[in-house]
Order: structure tokens, then sequence, then C-alpha cells
């Protein structure tokens, strides 16, 4: 559905707008990194802790946007963009919701919001895969349930839909009301009250009332009984409801949950009659969320505007193949130098912009391919729906598009491109009338160097093409949330003041991470500065497409020229470097003589004693790099030796202040500024008036914080996993492992697992020292850490071959293995080997 852009203005309640062509508008778009097409856009620049849209609105004008929305304080770009239009409101992020509430009032088929602490997103797509046959559904894509995703989710909605499903999500008092007037459901399914959010509500209690403003105005809610406190909220209120409970009487009586191998057997009691269902899954949160599914559909088989009552059972039957729901982009390392992101059993438009966003991310190689099954239930008409995937796909840089399914053949001219000036297609294609025929004619050789997105509906089996590009490797793996690395980004950047930069370390293979797969995600991000420990690592990142500023902490000097080739910016912090370096700068400029002064990064030592100048070395620093003409400092700073100690507190302090007095004096001697950085990560979170121009984020990227109560804002990035390669029975008496070092005492079952001192699990964690998580049981290591593996002892505890095991993550911290070791975090964090395989996910 489309708007003009005075239409847009009147709904969204501007103060007033220029005008000065009359765009009809599709698409809203409030990031900048997600622009799909240009003249039906309008960009909404939203001002916000860590990023104001409207800083990016000369980017996007370049790009050929023309229509955007601003505040009133950010007038003066109506004059710069003169053939640009604007809407000019108070508030951004209201002037959002109110246009998507007028756009939601044109509609009146049914709407089904999902709130609650956990499970929303599994619910909301298990819904749609219960009735996509029945209803045009439109809905939430992803985890959008903000104040800002659920008015962009609400946008969707379309005459071709019969049933809206949104998710709503809340953290902190008062957004559930807003969220309630842009979704206006008729039916509430609110899965539970957990500890999501705690922090800013007073109690559980507080939290669980907000989250009921949504049923304001609802036909009903649907909810578990066993949730007391819920429970009594809604009786209190008088709201109409659907219930179930397995304890006491309820709607839906749930009588036996029964769990098998690979399924489990759900029955219960409604309308005075026995009724089944059966999942494919085992786990407790999936019993739950299945049985909020399966009560939403009696309720609405008793309202006869849906039109269930007839085929109900045909309907419950579907439970048998629900799918696992993709939470999660999962990246791994594929054959021929190939990067794979992985989303082989979701494909729909709004899952497929968010999947080229994360595709649009990836640096590292020189192509992107896309390969894409038919999208199923979508509601549009064939080509109204693949003209709207080729637009999203030419937009987002694609290189290579290959289609799978007979409606993406049927319209495949629509995904080509004209020629370029070069006489060469922008974007080449192939297209599959099924996932065998494409099989039948995988080339290994055709991949090379390439980041490869897979796409795909669940019945088109994409695994079997993901399991073909996949590079191979042992089981041992580890698992990095790019999700939660970007909340700690922003929850250290919410902790900055306004205009503070930020310079990320990624040194030492980012903490064991990954390097450029990291550097990507940081530079999406637009953090201000990257810093590597070598000068080839910084090479490798450039050789990736990183672009942004570099400080190299180690440079050698057999690296000079390839840094400053590379533009590398080296830490000078001594005039043995100095020397060397200039001289290195001297040469390279004059065989590139349009080459700018190097920029150089100068370290004072304050304390450390590791390296730096001192502070008296000050004069004879200044003389020197006046008179260079070939260097110019960038910043100025200096490393804190205990700013994650409180009892050294007044030693940071003293640290400081040496600082801030050479800082100050060094600005005296030159005629342009420079940046001052102390701050590492403790330092960023309990030395807030030291931020300067720029701070420097490491550990605390990576979940870590020295401070137990800061830990609580952070979210765990890593779990270390391997699995169980063999069950074997010891005897009391017999010896386990090199050295004959573990004994056992009695008779035992023990586990080996294809994980040892090579991967980078220490060898001091031996014989009982350290531990690994089977079923989320303990199971102590017993004997000598191999090389390859280890043995656990896992006596008692229910497992079998091929089970996971966990070595860290979030249930089980890295800091818990550190302590077993007798060391820090960023030990264990940097042994973890580069043979272990790194799989990158991203919600």
């Amino acid at each position: 559905m489309s708007y003009t852009l005075s239409e847009i203005a009147k709904a969204s309640g501007a103060i007033h707008s220029v005008i000065r062509e009359e765009l009809v508008i599709l698409h809203l778009l409030i990031d900048s990194r997600s622009l799909s097409s240009t003249r039906d856009v309008l960009f909404i620049a939203i001002p916000g802790e860590r990023h104001d849209g409207h800083t990016y609105i000369p980017d996007l004008y370049r790009r050929g946007v023309r229509a955007f929305m601003i505040t009133k304080d950010n007038e003066q770009l109506v004059n710069e963009y003169r053939d640009a239009s604007f809407i000019i409101v108070n508030d951004a992020l209201i002037a959002l919701q109110q246009l998507a509430t007028t756009h939601r009032n044109k509609f009146r088929f049914p709407v089904i919001a999902v709130t609650g602490s956990n499970g929303k997103t599994i619910v909301k797509e298990w819904i749609w895969q219960l009735l996509r046959d029945d209803f045009s559904i439109v809905r939430s894509p992803k985890s959008y349930n903000s104040q800002v995703g659920v008015p962009l989710s609400v946008w969707n909605m379309s005459e071709a839909n019969t049933l809206g499903v949104f998710e709503a999500g809340i953290s902190r008092p008062g957004e559930m009301e807003k969220l309630n007037a842009i979704i206006q459901p008729d039916i509430v399914v609110f899965t539970n009250v957990g500890a999501a959010h705690d922090e800013n509500f007073t109690d559980r209690l507080q939290k669980t009332r907000e989250k009921l403003e949504l049923t304001k105005n609802a036909g009903s809610v649907i909810y578990c009984k066993d949730y007391t406190a819920l429970h009594e909220e809604i009786n209190l209120r008088g709201l109409k409801s659907f219930t179930w409970s397995r304890k006491v009487k309820a709607d839906l009586q749930i009588s036996k949950v029964a769990k098998a191998k690979a399924e489990t057997v759900i029955q219960g009691i409604y309308n005075n009659r026995f009724h089944e269902i059966t999942i494919p899954f085992i786990d407790d949160a999936s019993v739950e969320n299945a049985i909020h599914c399966w009560a939403l559909l009696f309720s609405m088989s008793t309202t006869a505007q849906t039109g269930l009552a007839s085929h109900l059972e045909l309907i419950t039957n579907r439970f048998a193949q629900l799918a696992p729901v993709a939470m999660r982009l999962e990246m791994k390392s594929g054959l021929n130098n190939c990067s794979v992101i992985n989303d082989s059993y979701n494909s729909d438009v709004g899952s497929l912009s968010v999947a080229l966003d994360f595709l649009n991310a990836q640096q590292q190689h020189p192509k992107r391919t896309l390969i894409l099954s038919d999208i199923l239930q979508s509601g549009k008409s064939e080509q109204e729906l693949y003209s709207d995937v080729a637009s999203q796909v030419k937009s987002k840089g694609v290189d290579r598009f290959i289609g799978i399914g007979p409606a993406l053949q049927r319209q495949q001219k629509l995904f080509e491109t004209p020629l370029n000036e070069a006489g060469g297609q922008e974007m080449t294609t192939s297209f599959f009338g099924s996932t065998q025929e494409f099989i039948a004619a995988f080339e290994t050789s055709s991949f090379h160097n390439e980041t490869v997105l897979i796409k795909g509906a669940r019945v088109f089996e994409f695994e079997q093409i993901s399991k073909l590009l996949q590079q191979k490797s042992h089981e041992t793996v580890l698992e990095i949330d790019l999700s939660a690395m970007v909340h700690n980004l922003n929850y250290v950047r919410s902790r900055l003041n306004p205009g503070t930069r930020l310079m990320v370390m990624v040194k030492a293979f980012s903490y064991g991470s990954g390097s450029f797969e990291i550097a990507n995600i940081l530079q999406f991000h637009r953090v201000n500065y990257l810093a590597v420990a070598y000068a080839d690592e910084g090479s490798d990142l450039r050789r990736s497409g990183i672009t942004l500023p570099i400080m190299v902490m180690n440079p050698e000097e057999q690296s000079y020229d390839t840094m400053i080739a590379n533009k590398l910016e080296p830490e000078i912090y001594s005039f043995r470097v100095l020397q060397m370096f200039e001289e290195a700068a001297r040469r390279y400029r004059k065989t590139h003589p349009a080459t700018e002064p190097i920029p150089v990064h100068i370290k004072f030592d304050t304390g450390m004693k590791r390296l730096g100048f001192s502070e008296e070395e000050m004069n004879e620093l200044v003389v020197r790099l006046k008179n260079s003409k070939d260097l110019v400092i960038r910043s100025v700073f200096s490393h804190l030796a205990a700013s994650d100690e409180a009892v050294h507190d007044e030693f940071t302090r003293r640290q400081v202040k040496q600082f801030t007095r050479i800082c100050e004096e060094m600005k005296k001697h030159f005629d342009y500024p420079f940046l001052r950085h102390i701050l590492n990560s403790s330092g960023i979170l309990r030395f807030p008036d030291a931020q300067f121009e720029m701070v420097r984020l490491g550990i605390g990227l990576y979940g870590i914080a020295a401070d137990p109560e800061e830990q609580k804002h952070f979210k765990n990035v890593s779990t270390l996993r391997t699995t169980i390669s063999q069950l074997r029975q010891v005897n009391a008496g017999d010896s386990i492992g090199y050295s004959r070092k573990g004994v056992a005492t009695e008779n035992m079952i023990i586990a080996t697992v294809p994980i040892g001192y090579a991967d980078g699990l220490h060898r001091v964690l031996s014989n009982g020292k350290g531990k690994m998580w089977v079923n989320n049981k303990p199971a102590h290591i017993v004997g000598n850490v191999c090389m390859d593996m280890c043995m656990l002892d896992v006596t008692g505890i229910v497992c079998k071959e091929g089970d996971d095991v966990i070595v860290f993550d979030s249930e089980h911290s890295i800091e818990d293995v550190a302590k077993d070791m007798g060391t820090i975090s960023y030990e264990v964090l940097t042994n973890v080997s580069p043979r272990v395989k790194r799989v990158y996910w991203q919600e």
C-alpha cells in the first residue's frame, strides 16, 4: 500500500513539510545500511542514544534518496538539499508510530499479538506455520517487537492479507501502551513472565501489569493459568480469556506430556473431549510454546470470522510438521575460501531483507552470491512478489543470483540486469526447478572466494546445499554470537559522552573470536577505529575489505612500507621507532608525492612500565614531531595498569592526571587537534570522567566485565562446544590416558571428546581439575588432556555418542574455566586454536 508524501505528513502529525516532488512512498527506512530502493523510500531520521539518523542523510542523498522525515531542530537540512523533500516533526519515533497507527486503522482483518518474556518469536512463527495454508498472513520479520520494530512490521499490512501476527516486547514502563495503539490486537497470546528486562521494573508484578496494557480492547487473551501472578492480574481486569493449565481446571486441561526420543505427544481435554497433538521436539520450552499455539487454535475455532471450526483437526495435524525457528543467521567457513551464511529453513520477504543486510555487511570476499528458493504463502501475486524480491536483490549488491523453484523459473526475467558501461552484466543469474536439479549441476569449482547466502523454505531442503558448500572440519566449534557482541558494543556506547569516539581492539584474532568476521560487524556498526597488534593482522583486514582506520600497536621495522601502503597507523612509543618509521614515511612520500603526511599514534607511559615515552622525554619528542614533514599526530594515548581493581583506583587517578597534564602540554605545540585516549574496557565503565575524545574497547566487547554488577549488562558472546565421540565402560582399578594419571576408583563410564591442548584446552585442566557440561551436568576431566582429545567422567549422566558437550557458554562461564586454570578469561579465549572452526550467529 502506498502513500504520497503529503498523506504521510498528515498521518504522522508533521509540524510542516517541504515537498519539492510529490513522491509515492512504499518503503520506510530507519537504517541507512538497509537501503534497498531510492525513489519510493522515506528515510526517518530517528535520534538515539548512540546514533542520530540525521548524520546519515548526506550519504543517503548521494545514493539517490530524496524523501526525509527530520526533527525540527535539524531544519537547516531543508536548505542544504534543495531538490529533496522533507517532513518536519517534533519527535521522529512518535511520528513513525503515529504513521503506523494510521495505516493499521485501514484494515479490519483479525490481528494476533504475541507478548511475554520468552518464546514470542517461536510462537509467532509457529502460528504462521500452522495457519499459512488458511490465511494470507502478515507477520513481524524476525524479532521486530520494539518501539521501532512494531510500527515497521505493521507498515507491511496490505489489502492482500487476511490475518496479522505481531510480536510486542518492552524493556521499560510506558512502552506497551504505545505498542497497543499501533497493533490494536483482537487476540493476545501471553507466553510467560520471566527475568528478561527485570532491571527496568520495580518488580515482576509491575512488568506483568505493563505487558497487560496490550490486552486493552482486545477480544481475548490466551495464557497459562500456572503463572499465578499473571492469572490473578487478568482476573482482576475481567478480561475475556482462553486458558490452559497442567495443574488446575482450565479451558484446555493438559492431561499428559509424553516425551520420546525425538518427539513429544501432548494430550489435553477441551470442551469435555480428549484431544492430542504430536510435536517433533522434546524440550520444555517447545512444549509450552506448542500448547500456546494449540490453545490459540481452539480459541479461534469458536469465532465464525476465522472459519477454522470446519477443519480444526486438519490444522492440529500440522503440529507434527512444525519446523525449528531459525532465530539466528549462521555463518561458517566454506569450500574454496568461501563464507557460507545458512538460513536454509526460512524464506519470506521480511526475513529476506534482514538476511541480505547481513550478507551486504560481509566485506571479506569480492563476490556475494544468493541462493534462494520460491517464497511460499506470501499473499501477493507471483508477479508482485518477485518484482519486490528482484528489487531487493539488485539493490543489495548481490553479484550472483541462483533461484530454485518453479515460480522463480517463471519470473526469471525480473532478475535480469542491464549491461553496464563495460559491457558486462551487473548480476549473473541461473535458475533451477528443484534442489535436486541444482545439486545435479553443482560443481565445486564454481564457488570460490565469495560469500554465499543460502535461504530457502523448508520444503526445498536447502540443508543439502549447505552441506555441499561448507568446509569439512572436526566436531569442536567456537560459536560467536554476533547479536550479543552488538549488544555489548551498544551498551558500552550508551555509557559514552556524546561525541566520544570508540576504538575496538581486534588484536590476537579478535581475542580468539576471528579477524575479518568481527571487523566486518564492527565496521557495519560504525565504530571509529580498530586496533591490531601487528601489521600483518591489519593487512589481512584491508584485503578483506575493511576500510576503517586501523592502529597497529606493535609496528615492526620490516613491515613499515606495507603499513603505509595499506594505510595502517603505527603506535610510536620510542625514539628508535619514531626515527625508523619517519625514514620509511619519507621514502614512501618521495615515490608517492601525492601522499599526505602519515598519521601516527603517540604512546606515553604513565605507570604501566611496558611501552611508551616518559613525561621527561616530551620536549625532545615535540621538537622531533614538529620538525617532521612526513608525520602527523592522529592521537596521543596511554594505558591504564589496574583500572579493573578498586584497590588501585588512586593509582589509576594519578595515571589519568599525569596523562591529562602531558596532553595539555602537547597541545600547546601543535596547530592541529589530535585525539586523546586512555580508557580500556573496565576504565570506560569505572572512570567516565576520563573519556577524552576516544576510548578503547577490548574484552568488554566479548561479554566479560571485571565488575559483577556491570557483568549483568553484558551478554555472553562465545560458546565452545564439542561432542561425545565414544562412550566406554571402565572397571575399578583401570588406568585412563597418558602416563596412567587417571585411575578408576570404582566402575565408571567415560566419554572421549575431540578437544585437546592443540585446540586450546590447557593440560593444567587434567585429572579432575577441569570439567565440561554434558546435558547440563558437570563431567570432570579424567587423566591427562591429550593433544586432540580428552576423557570425561560421565558416570550417572544420561548421554549417548554424538551428544553435545559444553566447555563454556552463557550458562557455564568462561570465568569459571579461567579459575580452574589459575588464569584470566583473556588467556582462555585467545588460547582457542585457529583449527577450531568458528561459527558466527546473528539474530
